[in-house]
């Protein structure tokens, strides 16, 4: 099972503001964990909303649209995914993900469940993408 860890945004970090070296130690113990226990998969900060863009669809047309977003709270700054056994599992590693706001300050995760090949009745299309690695727990 995969789990993603959602690093939610928020003003600083959407100013571009990066974490203290302390808190980024604290990341990096966190995430030797991950990879000492074998359930790392990816893990990666993202830059700031101003940096990225928007595609809606409308009907036939794409609208694109730059950042930045206004809405911090709906935004991403940054994720972990793991790849354990069981949901228990990996609520008790998301217990353990460091504040990068620091100690008795906000800061917000969020963790979702990703789906696998398997969750999907067979057809030509999944077996494209088994074929090509995408959507696999290996």
């Amino acid at each position: 099972m995969r789990f993603m860890i959602i690093v939610k945004a928020n003003k600083d970090s959407e100013k571009g503001v990066m974490p203290e070296p302390e808190r980024m130690g604290e990341m990096a113990t966190y995430h030797e964990q991950l990879a000492k226990a074998g359930v790392l998969v990816d893990a990666s900060g993202l830059q700031a909303s101003s940096k990225g863009w928007r595609i809606r669809y409308s009907g036939g047309n794409r609208i694109v649209t730059d950042g930045p977003f206004a809405e911090t709270k709906e935004l991403i700054a940054g994720y972990t995914i793991i790849k354990v056994r069981s949901r228990d599992e990996a609520l008790d590693w998301a217990k353990r993900f460091p504040n990068l706001a620091g100690s008795g300050k906000e800061c917000e995760i969020e963790v979702r469940q990703m789906f696998e090949l398997e969750d999907f009745e067979p057809n030509p299309a999944i077996e494209r993408f088994r074929e090509i690695g995408v959507g696999t727990q290996e």
